[in-house]
């Protein structure tokens, strides 16, 4: 390791911005000694109150300041302002009183951080002026929440004391706590008030208020000219403290006589939370709660009143939490002073605060502007909710939807908001500290319980935003997703959807963020959401949701309550309980389930104690303190189990700011370096892109050496235009105005959200300029739009009688209704579902069905006579029924015609391939003719409607079935690309099986499929029913090469960009990676054996192979194949074999060459090259493909030198993949079948070595194939199908 350089002065990450002593000016408090004494205290005015001193850090000698001056502004905070203060230095022999002889001042420069406002700090931190008082009163404190220019804020806590105005030693008559002194003449009995500021860049509310408590008990016992020697030590301890990185790990200080705790963040994501969130739960009711959420979703003037200016600031700050991830984009001024109080009339929206005092005053004001709202007035103290005299006509402030607020306030009525019942039965606790903790852990889980509560309300509210968003194009069609809401919610909808609040919720939602609202979307949703999730046809209620509907007493008010709250649908709605006037519990058993409390435990959290700091702070105090600081990081990890990567990451990033500290830059990158390892997640880009840019030349030339620096400083720096902004702008959805070519109207109907498929577009492109120019009118586009929603509109609001519904699925769907029509089976309307055509016959409502599509065997349209004319008539034979089933539908009937026979195509289908998304097709197919017929309203309607009828036609033109052995075979077949816009290539699957972690949630321990798409996509598919598990997440943008399970916890995947990603199995997020290949990784693969893997081999295309340790993530051996073009690898009897393109090589696990098989000794060729090997270690065998070639080669694990085996492949173009299935050898391919190009797989018997079957199920080639515990083999093509299809194994 280099030479220690300098240490940097400015912590990047310290918890002190800036400490402030602030109170009245000592010429002031001259001239009030004199008034007190003449008129009394009582008749005094209030006092300007100014700073006093101010300290900033860096803290230490200027020596010290000199000796590092090189790298000391390099890694500190942003630039700063300047700020010059005369500092007085009284000499102690005259201090006898405030009037002595005139004081020695010297200039001091002082660096302020920008975003604080010296003018305005003294109003902030005595809100309501220095007022002398006359006999001492209680310390108390308050919170300020201070934002820049910029947006940014920065948070203070101040804390007020009172010293007397004339005492020679200060000790308040030698007491040093607060009782009243016996009444004394004059200025004796007259005390000043003084405040301490904290300003720190994290709210930390309760840590800095225990601080400056400790602080206080120090300061009463200074004389006043000794005050800034103990604040100024107070704030270097609190400049030397860094804030904790996001996640469980707490650090702990001695503030003497109090351990004080800085708690970390959740996440990356999340706010910092320092304090008692059921605050407002204590001040207002649960529907007052509601009403507050509202105004400021709503983005109003609000302003709240307290008599306590702390409550102020907890009060705002607890309501912005329970908001999360939405946020505040407004002016947020929880304090305004008595001479602020003029801000109230800004015209913008804003959240601020004031004393209550004050409140019939602004409650007075009218806005500037005429178009500005009025007032919203919270008063904390009275727990009520008011508007201006001036907002009775321009406030108007909806509920929240019903069946989300009523959920909300039963779940707040089952909370425990009080410590003193939680700890009645407890012994009381004989150690503060212990006390303390106490209270701590019960307040941490409550604030988990309300977190829980509020976010489940957000997601109530806004969960069907996603059904309405394009992410393609990043449109969220409002006006749609109105319509699916209740009528009596309409107005809250649409303020909401106004506000900069509610768009900044939609960036995150299409940049598909997996923030707090989404994973608890994910985690609170149903199975019919998870279904929908894989639909390529239109939503419809199903027989499900209209039986629920029917039995809820809010359908008849509102119509659509339950498909506005799909996920809330099962809860009673009896009149609200009234508040409970106990302080216990309320009972719960009557809205248990959805209106119960979350029982969700907090996450477990651990203590880091940071070590002692000692005085005098010189620069060699310091690194002593830093040095202590690392070796107790060192030890902790030390004791940690290797795979507790979790709190190794926080030790590992807490490590790396204390050696940025002492100057040891290289050890601090190795630090952050092992973030990729352990969590990504908190690594510090722009910390460590500073700490790079400042190293010396010799400095980067000694990190480049490094191999694993050297990657970290060429990502670094190498790459500073790839930082670009990400496109995060938002459309709304609007018809368009101009005419429209293909590509434009593509675009068009995938952004009103109608469908995405471009292929599926581009047919009805051709329905709808059938025998005109190939482009769209904006009316025609309008028409097509409106019919198209119309429809939908009409299909929402089917009720079926429980009579019918009896007879079919819960998971069915009505699609269409003819009007009523004579048939042959009675007057009634025929309806069609996915699965069948019924008749829903009028008068006495009854059930009578036609037949299924799968039973259809003939489909006509024909006439009938009637009297004097021919009457259009649909005939359908159905196989179980002798009775052709007649309807007079008339001029429905071409239409009629088409439908029919498109979902009867579509069902065949997905019966001859095993894959439903046919018939899911076919009903968009069928959706879409009946739009484009209804669009269109000419002779030509139905010929234009029959350019849709896709499947019909393929049936005519293309065999339907399947060859009887890959029927016989194919199990299922779903698809990775539902919802995209075209398919895409599967370029890995991995099948892990369930019940593996006793700790897994009963929902999550069901087998999984994983799904390699394009450019890094990985989607996950719950094997147990084929639906998709976890929708689309990115592991880097390149295409994925491979991926396997490496323990019960871990997906490793590997990936073209060299890095090899690692998925929590759990959280289903990628929080690791590994970066030790410097190309390609092109294969991974673990040891076999009962156990759990310890090892893990992974190679990459340039010839390396390395071994790792899975607990540790740690190379334990390394080697490199001199020939390059390395493509996979197989473990077997102690030795790895690896397939380089130019041969096969068998090495030692250290790297020693033991066997080769070339391939221009088995072929003349000189263009082959292997392809893809496995192992049969039971044959002793080893079978390999070569590019360009149809056969398979096997080769004797005895004698390579022998010529190999050949098994031709019939109708064989080219081998992409192959795998081992117990006796079997499943070969992936490319091949003809009738003469047309498809992909095919080839079952090769091991022990014969002849091909048993040949099985044809995918449009395209076959890219890889992987084995579910031996009995099921999956198989995913390429990008012109993009399908999955599932074998059974024999």
């Amino acid at each position: 390791m280099a030479e220690a350089a300098s240490p940097h002065l400015s912590l990047p990450s310290g918890l002190l911005e800036l400490c402030a002593l602030l109170g009245a000016p000592r010429d002031s408090l001259r001239g009030l000694e004199q008034v007190a004494q003449k008129k009394g205290v009582r008749n005094l005015s209030a006092l300007d109150p100014e700073v006093l001193s101010i300290f900033v850090p860096p803290f230490i000698s200027k020596e010290d300041s000199q000796m590092s001056s090189a790298n000391c502004g390099t890694l500190g905070k942003t630039r700063r302002r300047s700020f010059r203060k005369k500092r007085e230095k009284p000499r102690p022999e005259q201090w006898k009183g405030l009037s002595g002889p005139p004081r020695v001042s010297e200039p001091e420069d002082v660096n302020v951080p920008g975003g604080v406002d010296l003018l305005a700090l003294p109003q902030l931190c005595f809100p309501g002026g220095v007022c002398v008082a006359t006999e001492p009163k209680e310390d108390h404190v308050h919170f300020l929440v201070l934002t820049d220019v910029c947006g940014n804020r920065t948070y203070g806590v101040v804390a007020q004391y009172y010293r007397p105005l004339h005492d020679e030693y200060c000790f308040y008559n030698g007491k040093t706590h607060w009782e009243p002194s016996r009444p004394v003449m004059g200025a004796a009995g007259c005390f000043v008030p003084f405040a301490v500021c904290v300003v720190s860049r994290f709210p930390y509310y309760n840590s800095l208020k225990d601080c400056l408590s400790c602080l206080l008990t120090h300061l009463k016992l200074c004389k006043d000219f000794e005050v800034d020697n103990p604040i100024k030590d107070f704030a270097a301890k609190l400049s030397l403290i860094p804030s904790p990185p996001p996640g469980p790990l707490h650090l702990v200080f001695n503030m003497k006589p109090l351990q004080i705790v800085f708690p970390a963040r959740a996440d990356p994501e999340s706010p910092v939370l320092d304090l008692d969130l059921h605050l407002p739960l204590l001040c207002f009711r649960p529907e007052k709660v509601l009403q507050i959420l509202t105004c400021i979703l709503m983005e109003q003037r609000i302003v709240f009143f307290s008599s306590d200016w702390a409550l102020l600031t907890l009060v705002a700050e607890c309501f912005m939490a329970y908001l999360h991830p939405l946020q505040w984009q407004h002016p947020f001024v929880p304090i305004l002073s008595d001479q602020m109080l003029d801000f109230v009339m800004a015209p913008t929206s804003f959240l601020m605060g004031c004393h209550l005092d004050h409140f019939e005053e602004v409650s007075k004001i009218t806005p500037v502007f005429q178009e500005a709202d009025g007032l919203v007035l919270v008063n904390i103290d009275h727990g009520s909710v008011t508007y201006s005299k001036s907002a009775s006509d321009t406030v108007d402030i909806p509920d929240v939807p019903l069946l989300a607020a009523q959920t909300f306030i039963q779940r707040v009525q089952s909370l425990q908001l009080h410590h003193e019942l939680h700890a009645a039965h407890l012994c009381s606790s004989t150690d503060l500290n212990e006390g303390r903790a106490h209270r701590r852990a019960w307040q941490q889980k409550l604030n988990c319980q309300i977190q829980q509560t509020t976010l489940q309300l957000l997601v109530s509210v806004f969960r069907d935003v996603k059904n309405h968003l394009n992410y393609e194009h990043r449109v969220f069609n409002s006006e749609e997703f109105l319509k699916t809401r209740a009528p009596g919610d309409h107005q809250f909808y649409k303020q909401v959807l106004d506000t900069y609040m509610f768009h900044s919720f939609l960036k995150a939602r299409l940049s598909r963020r997996m923030d707090a609202f989404a994973q608890m979307d994910l985690h609170t949703q149903s199975e019919e959401d998870r279904i929908n999730g894989m639909l390529l046809s239109p939503r419809r209620p199903t027989v499900e949701k209209i039986a629920s509907r029917k039995s809820s007493p809010l359908h008849v008010p509102h119509r659509r309550m339950v498909v506005s709250m799909p996920d809330l649908q099962d809860i009673a709605t009896p009149e609200l309980a009234p508040r409970n006037s106990s302080l216990r519990l309320t009972d719960t058993m009557g809205c248990r389930g959805s209106g119960a409390v979350l029982n969700v435990p907090p996450k477990s959290t651990y203590m880091f104690k940071i070590p002692e700091i000692h005085f005098p702070l010189v620069g060699q105090c310091v690194q002593a303190y830093y040095a202590d600081f690392a070796a107790l990081l060192t030890k902790a990890m030390g004791f940690l189990a290797p795979d507790n990567s979790l709190l190794l990451a926080r030790y590992f990033y807490l490590r790396g700011l204390v050696h940025l500290m002492q100057g040891q830059l290289l050890s601090a990158l190795l630090d952050f370096q092992n973030l990729y390892k352990t969590d990504i997640g908190i690594f510090p880009a722009d910390l460590v892109k500073r700490t790079v840019e400042s190293m010396s030349a010799p400095e980067r030339a000694q990190a480049e050496r490094a191999p694993e620096l050297m990657r970290l400083i060429s990502e670094i720096l190498d790459k500073p235009h790839e930082a670009s902004k990400p496109d995060d702008h938002v459309k709304n959805f609007q018809l368009p105005k101009k005419h429209m070519q293909l590509g434009d109207f593509v675009k068009r109907v995938q952004e009103s959200g109608i469908v995405r498929d471009a292929s599926t577009i581009h047919r009805l492109f051709e329905a709808l300029t059938v025998g005109q120019q190939k482009q769209i009118d904006p009316e025609t586009f309008k028409d097509f739009y409106n019919c198209w929603k119309e429809t939908e509109a009409e299909a929402q609001e089917v009720s079926l009688p429980w009579l019918v519904m009896e007879h079919l699925d819960k998971n069915e769907c009505v699609y269409k209704l003819s009007s009523s029509v004579k048939t042959n089976l009675g007057v009634g309307k025929i309806a069609m579902t996915q699965k069948r055509l019924f008749l829903l016959t009028e008068g006495r409502p009854g059930y009578v069905e036609i037949s299924t599509f799968r039973n259809i065997e003939e489909v006509r349209s024909t006439t009938t006579a009637f009297l004097l004319r021919r009457i259009p008539t649909l005939k359908i034979k159905g196989a179980s029924k002798k009775e052709v089933f007649e309807a007079n539908l008339k001029t429905e009937c071409d239409l009629w015609h088409l439908m029919v026979k498109e979902m009867w195509a579509g069902k065949k289908l997905a019966d001859d391939h095993k894959d439903p998304q046919y018939v899911q097709q076919a009903l968009t197919n069928v959706l879409l003719m009946d739009a484009v017929v209804g669009t269109l309203q000419s002779p030509g309607a139905i010929y234009a409607a029959s350019k849709l009828s896709y499947f019909d036609k393929m049936r005519h033109e293309l065999p339907m079935a399947l060859p009887k052995t890959s029927l016989e075979t194919l199990k299922h077949k779903i698809n990775p690309s539902a919802g995209e816009t075209l398919p895409q290539a599967v370029d890995v699957l991995l099948y892990t099986p369930g019940h593996l972690d006793p700790a897994e949630k009963v929902e999550d321990a069901h087998p999984k499929l994983w799904c390699a798409l394009s450019e890094g996509k990985v989607t996950v598919f719950d094997a147990s029913s084929w639906t998709v598990h976890q929708h689309c997440f990115k592991v880097g943008a390149a295409k994925v090469n491979c991926m396997v399970m490496a323990d019960q916890n871990q997906v490793w995947v590997g990936s073209a960009d060299s890095v090899i990603y690692i998925i929590n199995v759990h959280s289903m997020s990628c929080n690791k990676q590994l970066t030790d290949h410097r190309s390609s990784v092109t294969d991974l693969i673990v040891q076999d054996g009962q156990k759990a893997p310890s090892e893990v081999y992974s190679c990459s295309v340039d010839g390396t192979v390395l071994a790792w340790n899975v607990r540790t993530l740690r190379v334990t051996s390394r080697f490199q194949l001199p020939s390059g073009g390395l493509t996979s690898i197989r473990l077997h009897g102690g030795r790895l074999w690896c397939c380089t393109g130019n041969s096969i090589v068998v090495m030692t696990t250290n790297g020693f060459l033991r066997q080769e098989l070339k391939i221009e000794e088995n072929f003349t060729d000189t263009n082959t090259s292997f392809l893809a090997f496995q192992l049969l270690p039971e044959q002793e065998q080893l079978w390999a493909a070569c590019t360009g070639r149809s056969e398979v080669y096997i080769w004797s694990l005895k004698d390579l030198a022998q010529p190999p085996q050949r098994v031709p492949l019939e109708d064989c173009s080219e081998i992409i993949c192959m795998i081992r299935v117990k006796k079997q050898v499943w070969v992936g391919s490319r091949g003809l079948w009738q003469g047309t190009p498809k992909g095919k797989i080839y079952v090769i018997d091991a022990e014969s070595k002849t091909v048993e079957k040949e099985l044809v199920a995918h449009m395209d080639t076959v890219r890889t194939l992987c084995s579910a515990e031996d009995r099921y083999v999956l198989s995913g093509s390429g990008k012109e199908e993009g399908k999955i299809a599932i074998w059974k194994g024999e």
